[in-house]
């Protein structure tokens, strides 16, 4: 058996996120069943072996999961079966294993669901340190882009 990696997890009412932090992962394997198993496997960039398996709280969709694999991460969408709020990720109501934590970044309560951006799997190679909406509420127009005036820079 090998290593398991840090898993970061989130969910929507339709689907769960695993993030599985393992920079430079080769050969991944991802498995899920429609009762709830899911099974990760993968090589580190030491050549080490890493892999866990999950038995999630319900019935999810494989067919419908989705994998992006990124360069320090990979992410599974995996879609539930039943539309619904998930009182815990596992089915055991043991605390989950030390690797495993919430993901406060792609995290949403019920009542903001239909308001975030990550519907798309995006790692966090490709975003930037992009995470959402600035929750401080400030007054400046950082959501605009600023374009100079073209006509005034060029003299005319």
């Amino acid at each position: 058996m090998g290593r398991q990696p840090e898993v970061l997890w989130a969910q929507r009412s339709d689907k769960i996120y695993l993030t599985v932090s393992l920079p430079d992962a080769r050969n991944v394997s991802v498995e899920s069943k429609p009762h709830g198993a899911f099974r990760f496997s993968a090589v580190g960039a030491q050549d080490e072996h890493f892999d866990f398996s999950l038995e999630l709280y319900d019935a999810v969709v494989p067919e419908a999961s989705k994998i992006n694999i990124g360069m320090r991460n990979i992410i599974c969408s995996i879609k539930k079966e039943k539309k619904g709020w998930w009182k815990r990720l596992l089915k055991s109501e043991e605390k989950p294993a030390p690797y495993i934590k919430v993901d406060w970044n792609k995290w949403c309560d019920e009542d903001e669901e239909e308001s975030d951006i990550s519907d798309s799997l995006v790692s966090d190679d490709e975003n930037n340190g992009v995470t959402g909406t600035d929750d401080e509420g400030s007054d400046d127009d950082s959501g605009l882009l600023y374009l100079p005036d073209l006509e005034k820079a060029s003299g005319k």
